[in-house]
């Protein structure tokens, strides 16, 4: 007999108010404005006026460049907004890289269908992949914003760089730390620009891991993209680099123009399946201790393997860093779980660690806020899953929380929730 399970979809978060919104990648609150960089064309970046939460208010929108990109990443700093320009559906269009070769291994008379079972895709995607193919992709790279009207942001400068283009960044004032593909280079690497003209952002270093580089000689002992840079975050005189399956590095960020110099590296075991999305450090010591927090983000999940986790690790010594710690989610915390087209498991956090509370996002399992008071023993404190709304189930995506507390979470699909802490 099937045993009914009763979910408890939110502790100690309550709503106060929804904003009905194309899905997103990215949201960062600044005062009573919220900023969302959305998933897919032809919606690109929205600021939004949040001064009265139960009535969240778009108050600009900026489209994509053209309809084969998206723009779901944005930052801002100042009067300054700098948004991605990232080709869409990249993943799924590189799949048209193979099927030249496949067609010569099948031979004359190659069917779209044969072709299609090979790669795992529809027999009517082949087209599209192969009128992609042929189109190209150039429009890749970054836009820098002047949105001292944040009712008409105004386009500066428009930086083009190359293959996919532009992912997650970081900026600050005088800086923006790319991540990006670059001509002669195999995956994302990290490119930092002087952007204190914002109009003309200028390039001053750059930072790859060896094998990268396959223009300037270098052989790798991996295939595809697997290893590369997600993003690097900026945290005093480092940079804290998420290189995916290759772990995290931290780099020295001393002088940017210079190439950065790796201060300390850690590579987890290939038993952990998901890749490093982010890794920060927390901004206080614990008990003398310097401690850092890096999350993996779940993709497709094969049953019977580990889900992904938020790590706590001791980096008191860069030459000697360890994983002392671990959190993740059990699947029986969400309702969703399982069902067509819902990822569940760890994807990012609030990337400011400026005190012990740490706010998770984990897909189907919406938001996590955990207490690292003591950080060899996180602690769960709050959660809130949203209902399915117009996008379906949760896939909550991105979270930041403003300076009032109220926290802007921001789901894959659909929806803004404007929530707070009630204890």
């Amino acid at each position: 007999m099937k045993q009914e399970v009763e979910y408890e979809l939110s502790r100690n978060i309550r709503r106060l108010g929804r904003l009905e919104i194309q899905g997103g990648g990215q949201v960062e609150v600044h005062g009573n404005l919220v900023f969302v960089g959305h998933m897919k064309p032809p919606m690109g970046t929205s600021i939004i006026d949040v001064s009265d939460p139960a009535n969240p208010t778009v108050l600009s929108h900026i489209e994509p460049p053209d309809a084969y990109s998206h723009t779901h990443k944005v930052r801002v700093c100042g009067n300054i907004m700098i948004t991605n320009v990232e080709q869409d559906r990249r993943h799924f269009l590189r799949k048209a890289d193979k099927i030249p070769a496949i067609r010569a291994e099948i031979g004359d008379g190659a069917t779209d269908a044969q072709i299609a079972e090979r790669l795992g895709v529809k027999t009517e995607d082949i087209a599209d992949l192969e009128e992609a193919k042929a189109r190209g992709y150039y429009g890749g790279g970054f836009r820098v914003w002047d949105i001292s009207d944040p009712r008409a942001p105004k386009l500066l400068s428009y930086v083009r760089t190359h293959g996919f283009g532009v992912h997650r960044f970081d900026m600050d004032e005088r800086h923006a730390y790319i991540s990006t593909e670059m001509e002669g280079y195999v995956g994302n690497i990290l490119v930092t620009y002087d952007i204190t003209d914002p109009a003309n952002p200028r390039e001053i270093s750059r930072w790859h891991m060896p094998g990268q580089h396959e223009a300037g000689g270098e052989s790798r002992d991996w295939e595809g993209y697997g290893i590369r840079l997600h993003h690097a975050m900026r945290c005093g005189d480092e940079l804290w680099a998420a290189c995916w399956h290759a772990g995290f590095r931290v780099l020295d960020a001393s002088d940017l123009n210079k190439t950065p110099k790796v201060l300390g590296s850690f590579e987890f075991p290939p038993a952990i399946p998901e890749p490093t999305h982010t890794i920060m450090p927390m901004e206080q010591r614990v008990n003398g201790r310097r401690y850092a927090l890096s999350i993996d983000e779940e993709h497709d999940h094969k049953p019977g393997r580990l889900h992904g986790f938020l790590w706590v690790m001791d980096v008191t010594d860069l030459s000697d860093i360890k994983a002392v710690a671990a959190w993740d989610l059990t699947e029986r915390a969400s309702p969703w779980v399982g069902q067509p087209g819902v990822r569940f498991g760890a994807h990012q956090y609030r990337e400011k660690l400026d005190g012990n509370l740490v706010y998770a996002t984990w897909f189907a399992g919406g938001l996590r806020v955990l207490d690292l008071s003591d950080p060899l023993y996180p602690t769960e404190i709050a959660h809130f899953i949203p209902e399915p709304g117009k996008g379906g189930p949760a896939q909550s995506n991105d979270v930041d929380v403003g300076e009032d507390g109220r926290i802007y979470l921001l789901d894959r699909n659909h929806g803004l929730d404007i929530l707070e802490m009630t204890t």
